[in-house]
């Protein structure tokens, strides 16, 4: 039945998609391509936004970033305090044409939430979900806990049927190297549905024309293409070759805004660019380390010229940032925003007064495939610290390869950029990068720091469900790490869209996530 079901869809798509062209075609244009179709094999933003498009949650964001109901119609907590019952959307089917029900949620709970899954940090206060019927599902939680539907938001639900029938049912670890059918395949009830993907070439998506909600965009095709040249973004963008790219690049803003065929979307992205130290024993060199000393991680960071890197290296297109949230995240209070001041004398005098001999070695690792111009950043911060008398050895490759040197403990100091997502509160980094590393806690933890103080206040702050009270201990707790410097804040980066003119209404949002479902392109 399941066959039939996929065969059906296929054909209904085939004859929708009218052969190589559809009408309304968004030809996107990203800096790199998603890691894979399965939307829980890696904690990476870019890769969980496009699948949004495919797969969705009990519930969503909208137009104003506010929880709204999905595949859940509506919620309430019980008596105990810490289940809540969600009642499902009737009517809605995955793009085979199997039935939306309770098992289907039950199984991509279960899936996310498995110790092998490494977005089990998502859903940190899970405990169990059980169907109740049909279409009614009950969700326990270890506690009273304020945040469950912002959580929520992303955690896609998969079929469990389909799931069972390709032995999919376990999560997969792209990070770990490990792959199954999910990776390369997909079944979601989102707006649209995957035709075809080439890794590394192109990924098409043909709309659901049985989307069970009211579609709010025209589009009838979207083509993601990683173009990973800026320089070949921007030509691909001003010949019409592509139509979207959600990266444009801040040196070509001025180019792209005067064409006569494109139009630039500018913002300052959410995501907080930060630099993260290691706290274990030695360096990846063998040495004794001496960053597990507060006195040499503010001198790294009294070494950093932030004014420079925000007008010459961002194009004074980023917020130099003091804290690591973003202003608008909740949590987030303006003294956190207090900067050390560029320093070097200052910073020279902390590393002997903390005994670091002159020509220190460490890697520093960066993305050629990360956040903005992060090698350029990467290049600059590493000059001001060889002003200093350190040596740090640049380590710039792809996140492919870079990633697992960082989860693995194979490098020393690195980037990290945290737009608090899906979640947009400060429990989100507060918990998945600050607390210390144990079960569904510290899962971006890949310094090693455990500061028991500061995790008594996350932990606090995750079951308060007085608002004002726990944006206090959220606050306090970003003093914290502020006073201990467990990671280095530079800026919120540049949030920088482009669209050519067929594409006439787009929607900007602040967590620099493209919702197409909102798009409309001229007909």
């Amino acid at each position: 039945m399941q066959l039939r079901h996929l065969l059906l869809a296929t054909a209904a798509l085939v004859g929708l998609a009218g052969g190589a062209q559809a009408e309304n075609v968004l030809k996107w244009g990203a800096n790199r391509d998603i890691g894979s179709l399965d939307p829980y094999s890696y904690g990476d933003s870019f890769t969980i936004n496009v699948l949004n498009h495919v797969y969705e949650g009990l519930v969503r964001y909208d137009r104003d970033l506010k929880i709204e109901p999905a595949l859940a119609t509506s919620w309430e907590i019980l008596a105990d305090g810490i289940t809540w019952r969600f009642h499902l959307r009737e009517g809605v089917t995955f793009h085979d044409g199997a039935p939306f029900t309770a098992d289907d949620v039950v199984a991509s709970l279960t899936r996310v939430s498995d110790d092998a899954s490494p977005l089990k940090g998502n859903l940190p206060a899970y405990v169990s979900s059980a169907v109740v019927d049909d279409h009614t599902v009950d969700i326990t939680l270890n506690g009273t806990y304020p945040l469950l539907l912002n959580d929520l938001t992303n955690i896609h639900i998969f079929d469990k049927e389909w799931m069972v029938a390709h032995d999919a049912l376990k999560p997969t670890d792209i990070g770990a190297g490990t792959e199954g059918y999910a990776t390369y395949n997909a079944n979601g009830t989102g707006p649209f549905i995957v035709e075809s993907r080439q890794p590394d070439a192109k990924t098409v998506f043909v709309v659901n024309p049985t989307w069970w909600d009211t579609p709010q965009h025209n589009i009838d095709r979207i083509e993601l293409t990683p173009v990973t040249s800026a320089a070949t973004r921007v030509a691909a963008l001003l010949s019409d070759e592509i139509n979207f790219t959600n990266d444009a690049p801040v040196q070509d803003l001025p180019r792209l805004a005067a064409a006569p065929n494109v139009q630039v979307l500018e913002g300052v992205d959410l995501r907080t660019v930060m630099i993260g130290f290691p706290f274990r024993d030695t360096l990846t060199t063998g040495q004794p380390n001496p960053f597990t000393d507060l006195k040499v991680r503010e001198a790294l960071y009294k070494a950093i010229n932030l004014d420079l890197i925000q007008q010459k290296v961002m194009r004074g297109k980023s917020r130099t940032a003091g804290a690591t949230v973003a202003p608008e995240i909740p949590g987030y209070a303006p003294e956190l925003d207090a900067l050390p001041g560029f320093d070097p004398d200052a910073a020279k005098q902390l590393l002997t007064d903390a005994g670091v001999p002159e020509g220190l070695e460490f890697e520093f690792n960066c993305l050629s495939d990360g956040l903005v111009n992060e090698e350029q950043f990467c290049q600059a911060i590493a000059s001001m610290w060889s002003r200093i008398g350190l040596k740090p050895k640049l380590d710039v490759g792809p996140r492919a390869v870079q990633t697992p040197k960082r989860t693995n403990g194979k490098t020393d100091l690195y980037t990290l950029g945290w737009a608090t997502l899906p979640m947009l509160d400060a429990y989100s980094p507060l918990l998945q990068i600050f607390h210390t590393k144990e079960g569904n806690s510290g899962v971006f933890n890949w310094g090693g720091w455990s500061f028991p103080e500061l995790d008594q206040m996350i932990d606090a702050a995750g079951s308060e469900m007085d608002v004002d009270t726990r944006l206090a201990l959220e606050t306090k707790a970003l003093q914290v790490v502020k006073d201990q410097v467990i990671m280095i804040p530079l800026h919120q980066q540049p949030m920088a869209w482009a669209v050519t003119n067929n594409v006439t209404d787009l929607p900007l949002f602040p967590d620099n996530k493209p919702r197409l479902w909102f798009a409309q392109m001229a007909d």
